[in-house]
């Protein structure tokens, strides 16, 4: 329904900045137990700038993110910088894994992505939309959240001036 209501707005534009207080760290992320092109651990986003990009796969909106996010994972370096898929569906198709398989394929995404089929990663971000990106900084504090599609521009600002932060 969330989607369906996005989807009819239109675009919707929101980012927030977020303080660090009371946000959740990439600890929900970290603790998913089934990945596709995954695990994540600790280690792997340790003094990252990390994007959190919570979707569904027949999200049209999300779709429209994809494109954008592999764009700026092929831009940036590995080394500073890192995509996390967070799946969380909404129709009773996005449940099953081999559809989400195929999809992740067809979509062309390249990085890890956790399926969190019970939504016990989109409670912890206390999520309500498809797409949402939650920004970290490279010590793991949520500085941004991205709701909504054609917010690419301040998606990758924001990176970067994470990124350029000592």
């Amino acid at each position: 329904m969330k989607r369906f209501l996005l989807t009819c707005i239109g675009i919707l534009a929101l980012a927030l900045p977020v303080s660090a207080a009371g946000a959740p760290g990439l600890g929900p992320v970290l603790a998913a137990t089934d990945w596709i092109h995954g695990p994540v651990r600790a280690a792997d986003v340790r003094g990252k700038v990390v994007i959190v990009d919570v979707f569904a796969f027949d999200c049209i909106n999300c779709k429209h993110v994809t494109p954008e996010l592999q764009k700026l994972h092929a831009s940036l370096p590995a080394s500073q910088f890192a995509i996390i898929g967070v799946h969380t569906p909404e129709l009773p198709e996005e449940r099953v894994r081999a559809n989400l398989v195929k999809e992740v394929a067809l979509q062309g995404i390249a990085w890890p992505v956790a399926v969190d089929n019970s939504n016990m990663i989109w409670d912890a971000y206390n999520n309500e939309y498809w797409p949402t990106q939650y920004i970290f900084d490279r010590k793991g504090v949520l500085r941004r959240t991205v709701v909504g599609e054609g917010q690419a521009d301040l998606v990758e600002s924001t990176v970067r001036s994470l990124m350029a932060e000592k």
